[in-house]
């Protein structure tokens, strides 16, 4: 007979040592920034934030949200790297940062996804705009959509590349969510943010973002200025399968954004750990199943589940299955029958439902008398 509740414990890698006082994480940097926030990759939980829904300008990071549409139509197929666009005299004026494009000519996808990412180029990017929605006005729509369907709820878009305008605006917070999008969504286009340097019509540009040249862990993603915006930073690194993204907003100085997105990532992999506890559709738990065709069904989570605690409590990392008292056919892998439990000792860190790994539908009329019988005493 099952009881109420049935738990089952397993720990998570060497037994913790004798529990002391906890010590308190201390506080993040303080940085050169308006706002800025940092959250890990895989559980989205923020380490440290400043100001990280204040509406502020945002510079080319505007690029980010192009690229996931330009990403999107690729992965679709609606849209090809080798596919000449012709770039029109809109693009190609275009003031700024440039590719140097010329007005008439035809240029590869790849090499104007190369210059808008890089070379943070707006006719490129324009460019890339027209030939997805026909003019930028409507690819702009296409961005405001895409940006409530993040998520991003306090943003929103009046050009495709980011020139100054006041109805032109977003939040550390939001850009921490685009970027996790375009990680999540696209690996097999992301390895283009750390490209860095791109040479086009004989002319070479570095990647403004420098932390590609001194972290090795760093691998994108976007600079932005604007007097308005000031020197702005969206930065991603991975360490020991650790991914964190910081959003630096309204830097002072050049050199200055790349200090504090460095201080920002050095602080999170230092102070906190990311850990992965179970993965998708792996048998946590076999339960037995009332009135079912098979007498027993394998039970897992969804999605890999990561939780994100201080460095010192990763150690102390338990879980632990919950299933409901009494399952009865029919079943689908849709049906909750339970939970696993993350706690690190003394709080639950996470829960996540749990799922058969297999349907079990009703069983026979024999199957269900002789259980209908059972239960009469269970």
């Amino acid at each position: 007979m099952l009881r109420p509740f049935l738990s089952c414990v397993l720990l998570l890698g060497l037994a913790a040592a004798p529990c002391l006082a906890d010590i308190p994480i201390p506080n993040p940097p303080d940085i050169d920034a308006t706002a800025y926030v940092l959250v890990d990759f895989h559980t989205g939980k923020i380490l440290a934030a400043k100001n990280a829904v204040e509406k502020v300008p945002m510079a080319s990071l505007t690029k980010l949200m192009t690229a996931y549409i330009v990403f999107e139509e690729l992965a679709d197929g609606k849209l090809k790297l080798d596919e000449p666009v012709t770039i029109s005299e809109h693009a190609w004026r275009q003031g700024g940062s440039r590719t140097f494009v010329q007005v008439g000519t035809k240029v590869p996808v790849r090499s104007l996804i190369l210059g808008m990412v890089v070379q943070s180029g707006n006719d490129a990017t324009v460019a890339l705009a027209e030939r997805i929605a026909g003019t930028e006005g409507t690819f702009v729509q296409m961005m405001n959509e895409t940006a409530r369907k993040l998520g991003m709820l306090d943003t929103h878009y009046v050009d495709s590349t980011g020139l100054p305008d006041p109805q032109h605006y977003t939040t550390a917070r939001d850009l921490s969510l685009l970027a996790t999008a375009l990680i999540r969504d696209f690996p097999q286009y992301y390895h283009w943010f750390s490209v860095k340097e791109f040479e086009y019509n004989g002319i070479k540009q570095q990647n403004r973002n420098g932390l590609l040249n001194t972290d090795p862990g760093v691998d994108g993603l976007k600079t932005g200025h604007t007097e308005a915006a000031g020197y702005c930073l969206v930065a991603s690194a991975l360490r020991n399968g650790m991914r964190l993204v910081s959003v630096v907003l309204g830097g002072q100085t050049f050199t200055g954004r790349e200090t504090s997105s460095a201080a920002l990532l050095n602080y999170g992999f230092t102070f906190f750990d990311t850990k992965l506890v179970a993965r998708a559709r792996a048998p946590l738990a076999s339960v037995p199943v009332w009135k079912a065709a098979a007498p027993t069904v394998g039970v897992g989570i969804s999605n890999d589940l990561y939780v994100t605690v201080p460095r010192d409590d990763s150690a102390r990392l338990k879980t632990s299955v919950r299933l409901q008292p009494r399952l009865i056919a029919p079943l689908t892998t849709a049906a909750v029958v339970g939970s696993l439990d993350v706690t690190d000792g003394a709080r639950t860190v996470a829960s996540v439902p749990l799922h058969p790994l297999q349907a079990d539908p009703a069983g026979g009329w024999w199957r269900s008398m002789v259980d209908t019988t059972r239960l009469w005493f269970n």
